[in-house]
């Protein structure tokens, strides 16, 4: 995995709630076995009609978010199955931060095993970023050392991080690269099984 610190990007905005993850990425599109390609189905229902053409009034349809690399979506964020391939189809799409006041409990786990920093901040102030994103396209600068999310206009935010998964992502670690880090006390607990 990449190593995540520093972020900064416009973000897109996704006004919705309990979104779960048969909506970010749908059944019909998990028969890869690899973890990339997962990014142009991305919300494919929410994003495109029956004839695949895209939908204008969808936000990732809007030019003015082609590049962005943080999404914010509201509470409830990656309910319903457990399917990993959600984070996949999310961080290939090219988000690397995902901002909302709550996740199921898996998704989010899901989110920092594969290198996507998922930030969780008070309702009021993921409103406040969703309706900055919707006016103009707003930048943010996001610092995971310090724990923090600025925006353009100056206003700061606070999240908090398990310390284990602080390091994690700050190393592009995912749980086989941490058990690697312990590759010489391995080595020797087996040579003294075996001798």
């Amino acid at each position: 995995m990449k190593p995540i610190n520093k972020t900064t990007s416009v973000l897109t905005p996704l006004d919705r709630k309990n979104v779960d993850t048969d909506q970010i990425i749908s059944k019909e599109f998990l028969k890869r076995i690899e973890r990339t390609g997962f990014g142009k189905y991305l919300f494919h229902h929410w994003r495109f009609n029956k004839d695949g053409t895209p939908k204008e009034d969808f936000v990732l349809n809007d030019p003015r978010y082609t590049e962005s690399e943080i999404l914010v979506a509201q509470e409830n964020f990656g309910c319903g199955s457990s399917r990993e391939h959600a984070p996949w189809a999310i961080q290939d799409y090219g988000f690397n931060v995902v901002i909302a006041p709550s996740y199921a409990d898996i998704f989010y786990n899901n989110c920092v095993k594969n290198g996507i920093l998922p930030i969780q901040l008070a309702h009021q102030e993921v409103d406040e970023l969703i309706h900055k994103g919707q006016q103009n396209p707003y930048r943010l600068d996001i610092n995971l050392e310090e724990q923090t999310v600025v925006g353009e206009d100056g206003s700061q935010y606070s999240f908090t991080i398990d310390p284990y998964w602080k390091e994690m992502l700050l190393k592009g670690w995912d749980e086989i690269a941490l058990t690697f880090q312990y590759e010489s006390q391995i080595a020797a607990y087996e040579e003294k099984q075996f001798v």
